[in-house]
């Protein structure tokens, strides 16, 4: 009994993983399931916590040496989508300067995703506008 049970539950959790790809891409699927840059950063040099309309709250700190983003870490309570845009904005910014992060857009995490279902599109969004004003935040404490 346990090993039909073990194959029902298996056969499962395929059918769901494969429906998520479908659903969401790749990209997605995979920034979900493995988030690159998850975490929280000790005494960031920026930081900035925002709660988007739908209700997930993100927050991204970072480390800055250089005018260059050299730590980048962030959280989510979010659904897939959050968890993924979350990852891939942390992802795009990365060892940029900071005016080449500034310059990250809802629609460049959306593209590097391979887009997002119309009723996600919030979630890049989100991940921009947190990432924005963690940079404000270590701009405003450096006096700028």
């Amino acid at each position: 009994m346990n090993d039909k049970l073990d194959d029902w539950a298996k056969e499962l959790q395929e059918t769901i993983l494969s429906e998520a790809e479908e659903h969401h891409g790749p990209q997605v699927l995979e920034r979900w399931r493995s988030p690159r840059n998850w975490g929280t950063i000790g005494k960031p040099d920026g930081f900035s916590r925002i709660t988007g309309p739908c209700g997930d709250t993100m927050q991204i700190g970072l480390k800055v040496e250089g005018n260059r983003i050299t730590e980048i870490k962030y959280t989510t309570d979010g659904c897939a989508t959050s968890i993924a845009s979350g990852s891939m904005a942390t992802e795009l910014a990365y060892s940029k300067s900071l005016d080449e992060a500034q310059g990250i857009t809802p629609e460049m995490i959306l593209e590097a995703l391979g887009g997002l279902p119309e009723e996600s599109e919030h979630c890049a969004l989100l991940a921009s506008n947190v990432l924005r004003a963690a940079m404000q935040d270590y701009r405003k404490s450096r006096g700028g």
